[in-house]
């Protein structure tokens, strides 16, 4: 039997050369491509009876283009990047990667949020500046410092990733609030759920984002949901970057209606060097790398390479053309 064609398009987010690619090479005639560039996906695709990709996109004019494609493989949980129902008409299976990174996830969420409780890169900037050792006191501070415990961390979305949230935050012994669609009674113990999102943004101190991106859930932070919040509240988005409508959280921020964002995910990455979050008072970036860490990627290699080797034998699994 002949070896499948499998082309990966941009090998390098994923596995920047610290993994290995030997188990995905055994299973047919691989081309790796760290990257490519916009406007080449039909020319290095064309061949290909499987391809995997981490952001390049596949539209429906790109898809109805490709007639040996039989796979596209997400080297990431979302799928947006996919047209899910073009690749459904013509019997391309589209496989994602499920919950490999939720502790990576949560760990950035509380980066993000202990950094603007605790600003500890700007004092350790101040220390080798020689601030500190010119102060007549032992101690010195010139930003506000936060103690989490007692304050409410609303989630959104309470699946793999909020859920883990949620246990650090009661960890920190916050209180925590979720929106989301499950019952009451089911969620875990010491969380309790807002009556909508409006709700969840008006008791919070914290607001942390881990819903998916869907037509419902675009642009939910904005100019009147930010306008819920307490002065003092926090932003935290490691989800999606198109969430949140960027103009209204810099201007909520800039006019101090807010007080800190921290944010992994942005509208357009790399962002412009005119975003406006880029400029924004108190918001604190770090780029898209939340589920990056050397063991979260090693756990989405081992995915990618059970999803293509499952395809291959005839039985595929995480196949989300399957999904209502």
């Amino acid at each position: 039997m002949e070896k499948m064609k499998i082309t990966v398009l941009d090998g390098y987010a994923g596995n920047p050369g610290d993994l290995s690619w030997a188990a995905l090479e055994a299973l047919g005639e691989c081309t790796i491509l760290p990257r490519i560039e916009a406007g080449r996906v039909l020319e290095h695709a064309a061949k290909a009876d499987i391809v995997l990709t981490n952001k390049v996109q596949f539209p429906r004019e790109v898809i109805e283009k490709l007639p040996n494609l039989k796979y596209i493989g997400v080297i990431a949980t979302g799928f947006n990047i996919v047209d899910i129902e073009a690749a459904r008409e013509h019997g391309i299976v589209v496989t994602n990667v499920p919950a490999y990174s939720t502790m990576s996830v949560a760990q950035m969420a509380f980066a993000h949020l202990l950094n603007i409780a605790y600003r500890v890169q700007h004092y350790t900037d101040e220390a080798h500046e020689g601030v500190w050792s010119r102060c007549p006191d032992y101690s010195y501070s010139n930003t506000p410092l936060i103690e989490l415990a007692d304050k409410t961390m609303g989630i959104v979305g309470l699946g793999n990733i909020g859920s883990a949230v949620a246990r650090i935050a009661q960890s920190f012994g916050m209180k925590v609030l979720a929106y989301t669609s499950k019952a009451a009674d089911q969620l875990p113990e010491g969380v309790a759920k807002a009556a909508d999102l409006d709700d969840l943004f008006r008791r919070s101190d914290v607001v942390s984002l881990h819903c998916p991106l869907t037509p419902e859930t675009r642009g939910m932070v904005n100019s009147q949901r930010l306008s819920l919040m307490k002065p003092s509240g926090i932003l935290i988005n490691t989800s999606r970057g198109p969430l949140v409508v960027e103009q209204d959280l810099a201007n909520a921020l800039n006019s101090g209606r807010l007080f800190a964002a921290g944010v992994d995910v942005l509208q357009d990455e790399p962002p412009k060097p005119d975003n406006v979050l880029l400029h924004a008072r108190n918001c604190y970036f770090t780029p898209h790398i939340a589920w990056a860490t050397y063991e979260a990627r090693t756990r989405l290699m081992d995915v990618v390479v059970g999803n293509v080797k499952a395809f291959i034998e005839g039985h595929p699994v995480n196949d989300v053309t399957k999904l209502v």
